[in-house]
């Protein structure tokens, strides 16, 4: 068995940076879903997992993010100095920002990210540098995974520096653990990895969470 991770290792780095181009007006990371803003939704089931937690957004975003976290856990913002580079920028950003060795990413438009599969996959980073989930049908869900900051920050660099921007190109550099479709589902259910990109989608989890 892997040594587990203490939390005082743990940092938790929320992706807020994208332009929401499939959602219409507004930045869906403040949307008010069912009476809360969709980015306080992921900041407050991550924050019971970790020592810190990190906002990665552009600088334009800031102004609104800050009153949609008001009286919540304390963040520090990770300001992408380039904006418009894609997640993977976003994840080198914010993991820059962490100071725990090892970093939960989840991104804003996952409301329904499940603590347990968190948690599980902060334990099964130990002693590598990632534990990432796929799905059988799917590829890497590199949104919602745990980093070790340093190796990953280097290899996003690498990745940029070829330009590439996949965000799974980094993965290619790291010793990482693959989490199965059977494993995340001792865990966790799949819609853990739902995404919020459109206003249907959007009233459709509110319709849920509202239920």
């Amino acid at each position: 068995m892997p040594p587990e991770i203490g939390r005082t290792e743990r940092t938790g780095v929320v992706l807020a940076g994208g332009h929401s181009s499939r959602f219409g007006d507004g930045d869906k990371a403040v949307a008010d879903l069912a009476g809360t803003p969709m980015i306080r939704r992921v900041v407050d089931r991550l924050a019971p997992l970790v020592d810190e937690l990190v906002i990665n957004c552009r600088d334009d975003q800031v102004s609104a993010i800050e009153p949609a976290l008001e009286d919540g856990p304390d963040v520090t913002f990770a300001v992408d100095p380039v904006p418009d580079r894609g997640p993977m920028a976003g994840i080198m950003t914010g993991l820059r920002a962490a100071t725990g060795e090892y970093a939960a990413v989840v991104a804003c438009d996952m409301p329904f990210v499940d603590p347990d599969l968190i948690a599980h996959l902060f334990d099964r980073a130990a002693g590598h540098d990632a534990a990432v989930p796929r799905l059988d049908d799917q590829w890497f869900q590199t949104t919602q995974a745990v980093y070790r900051a340093e190796p990953m920050v280097a290899a996003c660099e690498r990745a940029l520096e070829r330009d590439e921007r996949k965000i799974i190109e980094p993965l290619f550099d790291l010793e990482y653990v693959v989490v199965d479709e059977a494993e995340i589902r001792d865990q966790a259910p799949l819609s853990t990895f739902e995404n919020v990109n459109t206003r249907e989608e959007f009233e459709a989890a509110t319709r849920r969470l509202e239920d």
